[in-house]
């Protein structure tokens, strides 16, 4: 992953996709519940995070300290019955055991890069669109990182 990429996000959802065949399509599921998710794969390409433990973690905070989705919008959409399905069905296919100690593994290199990041992120007026995305599909990945002052959060 580039930081300084000039693609723009349409371009690099794009090649996210293609990297992660594992992901879920949004258009594949219900309306509701795809406009999230899509909106969850866009802060992956624009916030450089990959699909394992640590990076799924991590984006939570990202987004609920610099995104629209702060963690109260964040609750009102986990009751979501179809966000409830995506755990269910990870639990299912993972197991709960593996689920938490997925995340626990994940945890003590974590933490200190988050406390980081709330420090970086905790006056932040300027947010990034999380479910309105669209006006930026068509911007370069550097130019809306640098909008929304992101490069100093990605390695």
């Amino acid at each position: 992953m580039d930081r300084n990429s000039t693609q723009t996000l349409r371009e690099g959802l794009e090649e996210y996709y293609a990297l992660n065949p594992h992901v879920t399509p949004p258009h594949t599921q219900p309306p509701e519940f795809a406009k999230i998710l899509l909106a969850h794969d866009v802060g992956h390409v624009i916030y450089g995070c990959d699909t394992g433990m640590y990076d799924e973690i991590k984006i939570l905070p990202l987004f609920w300290w610099t995104s629209e989705c702060t963690f109260q919008r964040f609750r009102e959409m986990r009751n979501t019955p179809a966000v409830d399905v995506m755990y269910d069905d990870m639990i299912a296919e993972k197991g709960v055991f593996w689920l938490y100690g997925a995340v626990l593994k994940v945890l003590p290199p974590l933490i200190p890069e988050l406390i980081s990041i709330w420090f970086k992120t905790r006056k932040r007026q300027n947010r990034v669109p999380f479910l309105e995305f669209e006006p930026l599909l068509d911007r370069s990945l550097l130019d809306i990182r640098q909008e929304f002052d992101l490069l100093q959060l990605i390695k």
